[in-house]
């Protein structure tokens, strides 16, 4: 994902043969769980969660050959009431699974490893020392986060998902990761956006498959769970799908209306066309200034100042936030905020109760727009979680462009179910090999993040289990 700040973010586990089609193209599905905190958090907790959120989304985004394979599954699992989505991949040989999160808002693969020193206390690590095929670059690696950081050492490995083996992957071993970051069972993050943007100058797992033969079509999609409006929620629950290689059918209705990136080979970007906030618009720029990260490692949804104050002026008795909720604004609680919004195409509707981000006080509650000034390299809006768990969203690699979709009767089922059993997820067979690209030296940005990692997000996102 783009912007990497401290917050926390369906198919089934055991999947539904019954719901694939008989004959599917070829790719890979990943059912996704999602775990949910389950003790409420203080209202000093969240304002501090609320502050780091907004100066990490600020850091993150820079304010300072192969065969065809056979289909697949890949369990996923979501944490943190609608916080944040992780699947599980397996480094190594022999191949050892870890948790990452899934993130189209950075470029970079990095796990804990067994030398780390703090932060990682409670997560699951890679041993080097236990692998066959590691092989250490000897170049230093850095993330900075708004709240944080995380820093090791650049190797390659052998990494494995869903069916799919990339030999020769870049990646970063751990050794400090700043406390908060990582929240077990979570190991890391697995970036999905494009190699200009990765600190590690390599090519990301994902772009790899997409450029090569690997994938019967060059897309990614994202079915995402509801369940922050939910009670009785457990700690842990479906949290929706990621599908690698194709699009599943059962998951959208309707077609998939695809927009060209207005710009390429950094983060997935579209222009933020229309907004409309209880039926009235707000005025937004065009060109550049338009342009919006979509980002499935941040929960919230980040834009210029004047535009956030805009969108707030629609909402009777709304008000600015102060202290460590600077940035953000209160409303009454029992008012229904409909907001919608466009990319140059179709309107998409957000769910109230996706507007809503947590409750702050009696009868108030935060709303999940707030203010966000970027750096001068990236896009001026960062739509996360709280908008994509309204639409079956689709990243294409070629032509590079983002689509949308309705989502299913299927789908919307999932929201808030809390019969859907929630599996483990396990290293399955490989059917296809690849090997990564070579690095390439330039056009890459420096050893600090645009933005703070998704999984950081994520940890906001966990004041959902207060509702």
């Amino acid at each position: 994902m783009l912007s990497t700040l401290p917050l926390t973010l369906i198919a089934l586990l055991v999947l539904d043969v019954s719901a694939i089609p008989t004959n599917p193209p070829q790719g890979i599905s990943m059912p996704l769980r999602r775990r949910v905190q389950s003790q409420s958090r203080s209202e000093d907790e969240l304002a501090m969660w609320a502050k780091n959120q907004r100066e990490g989304l600020m850091a993150k985004y820079g304010n300072p050959v192969a065969r065809k394979r056979s289909t697949g599954t890949n369990l996923i699992t979501n944490q943190g009431a609608d916080s944040s989505f992780y699947g599980s991949l397996a480094i190594g040989t022999p191949a050892v699974s870890f948790n990452v999160i899934l993130d189209t808002g950075s470029s970079d693969l990095w796990v804990a490893g067994n030398t780390c020193t703090t932060g990682c206390s409670s997560v699951q690590t890679f041993d080097p020392n236990q692998s066959s095929t590691f092989n250490n670059q000897n170049q230093d690696f850095q993330i900075v986060y708004g709240s944080g950081q995380a820093s090791g050492t650049i190797a390659t490995e052998t990494v494995q998902m869903a069916g799919f083996s990339v030999s020769n992957q870049g990646f970063a071993v751990a050794d400090q990761v700043s406390g908060g970051l990582l929240s077990a069972p979570v190991s890391g993050l697995l970036g999905l956006a494009w190699q200009s943007i990765a600190s590690t100058r390599a090519v990301p797992f994902a772009q790899t498959l997409a450029s090569g033969t690997a994938w019967d079509s060059p897309v990614m999609a994202f079915q995402l769970t509801r369940f922050s409006n939910q009670s009785g929620t457990q700690q842990l629950e479906a949290g929706g799908s990621f599908s690698m290689g194709f699009v599943n059918t059962t998951l959208y209705t309707g077609d998939i209306e695809y927009i060209n990136m207005p710009t390429t080979n950094s983060y997935w970007i579209l222009p933020l066309t229309t907004l409309t906030v209880q039926g009235n618009s707000i005025s937004l720029p065009s060109g550049s200034a338009s342009y919006a990260a979509i980002d499935t490692g941040t929960t919230a949804v980040g834009g210029p100042p004047d535009q956030i104050a805009a969108i707030y002026s629609q909402i009777p008795n709304s008000a600015p936030g102060t202290g460590n909720y600077q940035g953000y604004y209160t409303y009454p609680c029992d008012t229904t905020v409909t907001v919608t919004l466009a990319f140059g195409g179709s309107t998409w509707t957000m769910s109230p109760a996706d507007f809503r981000l947590s409750r702050v006080g009696s009868g108030t509650c935060l709303g999940a727009f707030f203010s966000l000034t970027t750096g001068s390299n990236a896009p001026s809006w960062i739509v996360g979680d709280s908008f994509l768990k309204n639409v079956y969203s689709v990243f294409r690699f070629n032509p590079p462009s983002i689509g949308f979709a309705r989502l299913s009767d299927y789908s919307l089922s999932m929201n808030g179910n809390l019969d859907i059993e929630v599996p483990s997820p396990t290293i399955g067979s490989v059917s296809v090999f690849a090997t990564a690209g070579t690095v390439d030296g330039s056009n890459h940005n420096s050893g600090t993040s645009l933005r703070p990692p998704s999984f950081v997000l994520a940890i906001a996102v966990l004041i959902y289990a207060m509702l």
